[in-house]
């Protein structure tokens, strides 16, 4: 890495984590005044009413969110569940709810990059034809119909009326752990429900980035060259239009990720968009707070590997060279 290149990355770090204090405030300052007074609960009392104390609770707003982040930053304490999981530290129930959510995007990612690059690639071969048409059509219908309809209509086709497969995911006791046969079965079909609009996003970006590659300039020469049309596409157009597709691969990845958010609740996976529902429904103030910081950290993380990748994978582009 050169330093220019050490620069901009500093920069960026630096802009996102003010961009995250930013966030953080706004999330627990201005949501927090929506908090009502929670009732002590029996024999746990004394021990609510400490740790009620230990956060600040009998102090102004602006105070608390200076408890807040000093605990944050000293202590890797980011509050307490009052009512999802009672006195439940908010970094155990999140990280508890992690893996599910990540095992679902991935396997929405393993499944939509190969079928979506793959259409895409087929469209710009036979630009302007039957099957070119047929797959922008399905694109633009992938594109328009949000993720939830799929999922609706997953359940009540293949879940109820056929059966093929069951209607929610498995809980982790019934399915023996998240890796198991059983829980990837049970995962089929809210994957299929969040892979149907990022399978059209990557075939619709791969056609476009394919056929402009196709008619360039460097592909005439290559085929003055002696190269036979599949030889100058594979070794010529579709290395270039990857260098531009690649990185949306990682970006997606965020938008499925926050997309999972209703599929989870929908299909009853028990992951970061069910917790993050729950803490909306049920005012756990600290929940929501951190799994908005989650989703936004993750977002920003994204955003500048995103911008990263393009230099590594064309070492013509540099980040932060003028």
């Amino acid at each position: 890495m050169d330093k220019e290149m050490a620069k901009y990355v500093v920069k960026r770090i630096i802009l996102a984590l003010i961009t995250s204090f930013i966030i953080m405030f706004i999330n627990f300052v201005f949501i927090k005044m929506l908090e009502p007074e929670l009732p002590m609960m029996g024999a746990q009392a004394e021990t609510e009413k400490a740790r009620r104390i230990a956060l600040g609770y009998n102090k102004p707003i602006l105070v608390q969110f200076g408890i807040y982040i000093r605990n944050i930053v000293t202590r890797w304490d980011w509050g307490t569940s009052w009512k999802i999981d009672y006195l439940e530290p908010v970094d155990s129930l999140l990280f508890s709810r992690f893996k599910p959510t990540i095992l679902l995007n991935v396997y929405s990612t393993i499944l939509s990059v190969p079928i979506g690059i793959g259409l895409g690639i087929v469209a710009a071969l036979h630009k302007n034809k039957f099957t070119d048409h047929f797959i922008s059509t399905a694109v633009m219908i992938f594109i328009s119909v949000p993720s939830f309809v799929y999922a609706f209509l997953l359940q009540y086709t293949v879940g109820f009326r056929l059966g093929w497969l069951p209607i929610v995911v498995y809980s982790l006791h019934d399915a023996g752990g998240w890796t198991t046969k059983a829980m990837f079965i049970s995962m089929i079909m809210p994957t299929l429900a969040l892979s149907f609009n990022p399978i059209a996003y990557y075939a619709r970006f791969t056609r476009a980035e394919l056929v402009e590659s196709l008619t360039s300039d460097y592909m005439l020469l290559a085929r003055t060259k002696g190269l036979s049309k599949g030889q100058a596409t594979v070794r010529h157009a579709l290395k270039n239009a990857m260098v531009p597709i690649l990185p949306t691969i990682i970006a997606t990845f965020l938008s499925v990720l926050t997309g999972s958010i209703v599929i989870e609740r929908i299909f009853a996976v028990a992951g970061v968009g069910s917790l993050s529902i729950d803490a909306i429904r049920f005012r756990d103030y600290d929940v929501f707070v951190m799994t908005s910081m989650f989703y936004s950290v993750f977002g920003l993380t994204l955003s500048i590997l995103v911008d990263l990748s393009y230099g590594f994978l064309d070492p013509r582009i540099r980040m932060g060279v003028r």
